[in-house]
């Protein structure tokens, strides 16, 4: 007798007599009806997911069970040790999160409970401006102003050549000198292993500033700060050497 294309049901061919028309009905429903119940009973039930983000993972061969969304950034990870053979982790190392962004205003701003989870920092100050001409970005640690904490190594220059400093102070330097109308400066600041409790504390910094004299010139400058204190990093303190800030933003990023 001929059969149906895709699950190869029995039907009545076009001579068959009437009389065996029921048997033939009968026998297609039969067929139906245990494709159906099969299907039904090999599908995954919605309900085993109960949130937004749950995802079906195996068990084992034919088996599946829920895996609950994870935390915010964290990331899908294999793990053969757990049920599902995955699990939701931090991301590995070398993944940066942006912990806070900061307006500079006044004559300090201060960024404050910074989270302990990273292995390092990177603090970029875009567009500082001081209101008062020729001054530079300064910070300190745990607002900590105690005289020789600090020390500054600056090498640095302009078209016309380098020039090599050091610097024994209350604070870090985070910038070259700059212009108080011109705002196109930009610093990166990597602050290494801030968390752990038995070393002195260093900074790299890199920036370009606007040359006070002639603003249509720059001054590239490259920092080597050090902080001579053990305790980890919890806050950093960023003003001008001298008056107000006028503009500027603060990105503190944490990398793992």
């Amino acid at each position: 007798m001929p059969t149906t294309t895709n699950y190869g049901w029995t039907t009545p061919a076009d001579t068959d007599l009437v009389k065996d028309g029921a048997a033939a009905i009968r026998t297609l429903g039969t067929a139906i009806d245990t494709t159906t119940y099969n299907n039904a009973n090999a599908a995954i039930a919605k309900t085993i997911v109960d949130a937004k983000g749950d995802i079906i993972a195996a068990t084992a061969a034919d088996t599946v069970s829920r895996l609950a969304v994870g935390a915010n950034d964290t990331v899908l990870t294999a793990d053969s040790s757990t049920a599902t053979g995955l699990k939701w982790a931090a991301v590995a190392s070398g993944g940066m999160t942006l912990i806070s962004t900061t307006t500079l205003t006044g004559a300090s701003v201060s960024l404050t409970s910074i989270p302990s989870t990273y292995v390092h920092l990177q603090l970029i100050i875009q567009n500082f401006k001081p209101a008062t001409d020729n001054k530079f970005l300064s910070a300190r640690i745990n607002g900590d102003s105690s005289a020789n904490r600090y020390y500054s190594m600056r090498l640095d220059g302009d078209v016309a050549g380098a020039l090599a400093q050091a610097f024994d102070s209350t604070f870090f330097r985070m910038s070259g000198n700059n212009d108080n109308s011109v705002d196109t400066n930009l610093s990166i600041i990597d602050l290494w292993n801030y968390t752990n409790t038995t070393t002195w504390k260093f900074a790299n910094v890199q920036s370009i500033t606007v040359n006070a004299t002639t603003t249509t010139s720059f001054n590239p400058t490259n920092y080597f700060g050090v902080y001579n204190q053990i305790g980890a990093i919890t806050s950093i303190d960023l003003f001008p050497d001298g008056g107000n800030f006028t503009s500027g933003t603060a990105l503190l990023y944490g990398v793992k």
